[in-house]
């Protein structure tokens, strides 16, 4: 496990379009997450992009796991969890906006909405995710679904400097997952030290979503 090893599962993920991409065409970016785990031989990370996705009909938190000490499959992308229950009541015809009066349900948790029917689903998740990020975001089971349960959770970052193009800017030559690698390597959480501001806000990614 060294830092230039990490770096360099990132920068393979990232190639095979398998790594954390916030301006993703296919989904509406609504909330985002990393957490990283290691102890003295083990190394884990695994990123959350909340969005919606027409697509797949509903709001997504995309997972994706990297580490040295998987339990199941390769490292990139993981889960696709589903987290609005009733999607057939809150869009009834499939037009992408809201139909008005009803609660948004998440895992049987439902939420009210503060927005006027014909609002587009995206623009409602983004009311509700602030507070309901726990909600929202995987749980314990979840984050742990390919990793070892015993792994130690060092860091947990819910904003980060993102590149703009992952095809131009690779993961080994950016800030944060320079940082991201050098905890993973130390075990030290203290090596994370941005100098750039944080960017994964949903309102840094206007073209995201709109393939």
């Amino acid at each position: 496990m060294t830092t230039s090893s990490i770096l360099g599962q990132f920068d393979l993920c990232a190639d095979r379009a398998e790594f954390p991409d916030q301006d993703n065409g296919y989904y509406y970016p609504v909330d985002a997450r990393i957490h990283l785990f290691g102890d003295d031989t083990r190394w884990a990370v695994v990123a959350e992009l909340l969005g919606y996705t027409p697509r797949g009909g509903n709001l997504i938190d995309v997972v994706h796991c990297f580490g040295n000490c998987l339990t199941r499959g390769e490292p990139g992308f993981g889960d696709f969890l589903d987290r609005v229950d009733n999607m057939a009541e809150i869009d009834p015809h499939g037009e992408e906006v809201y139909a008005g009066g009803v609660p948004v349900v998440v895992r049987g948790t439902a939420l009210a909405v503060d927005a006027p029917a014909g609002t587009p689903l995206q623009d409602v998740f983004r009311l509700l995710a602030p507070a309901n990020r726990d909600l929202l975001m995987a749980d314990g089971t979840e984050l742990r679904a390919r990793i070892p349960a015993d792994l130690p959770e060092l860091l947990r970052l819910d904003e980060w400097h993102q590149p703009e193009d992952l095809g131009a800017v690779m993961p080994s030559g950016h800030e944060t997952f320079r940082m991201i690698a050098e905890v993973l390597d130390s075990g030290d959480p203290a090596r994370y030290r941005p100098t750039l501001p944080a960017n994964t806000h949903w309102s840094h990614w206007p073209d995201a979503g709109t393939l």
